[in-house]
């Protein structure tokens, strides 16, 4: 068995998963690891590209979009480590990323899904940490409330707008760019769910692993950086709100009864 296996699912993002790819195989640090790229049908030569940079990937070309639950689960069903990382093409990781989560995670056999401190390219930090959602912000969202009133203590606290980012400790959720799980964890709660094509399929993660008594992590002294959102961007701001809202609906049917 691997110790580690990343998972990354990729869209038309050449360039930034080259990048992706590159700052792995520097802080690989003799971790015995295995690394999928699951190629979305893109149509820019990513899947190309990492078979002719990085031989040492497992690079599954889908002839499909699958979504970034489907997509995952493809790899997942085929990983061998003892933990598994789904990590966004858009990010990367620095030289002690991988041995700093690793140890965290050894250190805490209750954790059942850890996540990082997230940066842009410029320094700033990111936000990443949101509480579990109730239909009331969603609603906000959806009519647009927070462009007219946006002090909203609703949507504040579903954002999580007072969260500290310097500090470890237990939260709800957390961004699915970068998610360090447990393959006993998998084997408990089962794998992403798949009727999330895009958005919330890692809420539903959480929320899962929490009730099987497990806890999610925020852990700050592990920092990747984030470009954030580039696979969306591609896509029209109506579809992406279509897919949002139409995730969020099947997010509080399953689990708000």
């Amino acid at each position: 068995m691997k110790k580690l296996s990343i998972v990354i699912v990729s869209w038309n993002i050449k360039d930034l998963l080259r990048k992706c790819l590159k700052s792995i195989d520097e802080g690989r640090e003799g971790i015995d690891l295995e690394v999928f790229v699951v190629d979305n049908a893109s149509h820019d030569n990513s899947a190309e590209m990492v078979n002719e940079e990085f031989p040492w990937v497992k690079l599954i070309a889908s002839k499909k979009n699958l979504g970034f639950a489907g997509g995952n689960n493809v790899a997942i069903r085929q990983a061998e480590g003892e933990y598994i990382l789904l990590l966004n093409p858009d990010t990367e990781i620095f030289p002690d990323t991988l041995k700093r989560s690793l140890s965290f995670m050894e250190n805490h056999p209750n954790c059942g899904a850890m996540g990082c401190k997230m940066i842009y390219p410029d320094g700033r930090d990111q936000a990443s940490v949101r509480r579990f959602p109730t239909w009331w912000p969603i609603f906000l969202m959806l009519i647009k409330a927070p462009k007219i009133f946006p002090q909203l203590k609703a949507l504040k606290h579903y954002l999580a707008e007072d969260f500290d980012y310097g500090k470890e400790q237990t939260v709800d959720q957390i961004m699915g760019a970068f998610m360090l799980i447990p393959r006993s964890v998998f084997d408990k709660v089962g794998i992403l769910d798949e009727r999330f094509f895009n958005w919330f399929e890692e809420v539903d993660m959480c929320r899962r692993i929490w009730r099987a008594g497990y806890k999610i992590y925020y852990f700050p002294e592990t920092k990747i950086i984030h470009h954030g959102g580039k696979s969306f961007s591609q896509e029209t701001l109506i579809k992406n709100q279509k897919v949002f809202f139409s995730s969020a609906l099947k997010y509080f049917l399953k689990h708000l009864k």
